[in-house]
């Protein structure tokens, strides 16, 4: 037997492995495709309403805004725990609140009229929600 068959494998196995290199690159890079994906809307910026509870007495700061996210932090300046409800298209309450102690509600409040009341039988003031405010897209150092 000759070595004359030898000599050339080394050859083509480095061919073939640079081929395969090559075309692994090439698939790799052609992965990294440019595809343009549209940006979504960003939603609008929650924005804080505040509430407070006095003996008879519920006020709502303010007392209309657009639609969307909201925390309302409710104050209870009586001397007894009440619980503040919040009705409309959509309803919500919170537990009990000792006095003098906050409570807070996290809401996506739709277009609509609403009601506040805290406590049984006490006062209830309008709360006009309107149109969806407008997204915060443009608006920087927003989370």
């Amino acid at each position: 037997m000759g070595t004359r068959g030898l000599g050339r494998a080394p050859g083509r196995t480095r061919h073939a492995l640079f081929a395969v290199l090559v075309t692994l690159a090439a698939l790799s890079l052609g992965a990294c495709g440019s595809s343009d994906f549209a940006n979504e809307p960003r939603a609008a910026a929650p924005i804080a309403v505040t509430a407070r509870v006095a003996t008879g007495q519920v006020e709502v700061s303010p007392d209309h805004f657009g639609a969307g996210l909201v925390t309302l932090t409710i104050a209870n300046l009586s001397d007894s725990p009440v619980r503040f409800t919040l009705s409309g298209p959509k309803n919500a309450a919170t537990g009990p609140i000792p006095p003098g102690a906050p409570a807070d509600l996290k809401l996506n409040l739709p277009q609509g009229s609403y009601r506040a009341a805290a406590g049984q039988g006490g006062q209830t003031v309008p709360v006009k929600v309107g149109p969806e405010r407008r997204g915060s897209q443009n608006q920087l150092l927003q989370p």
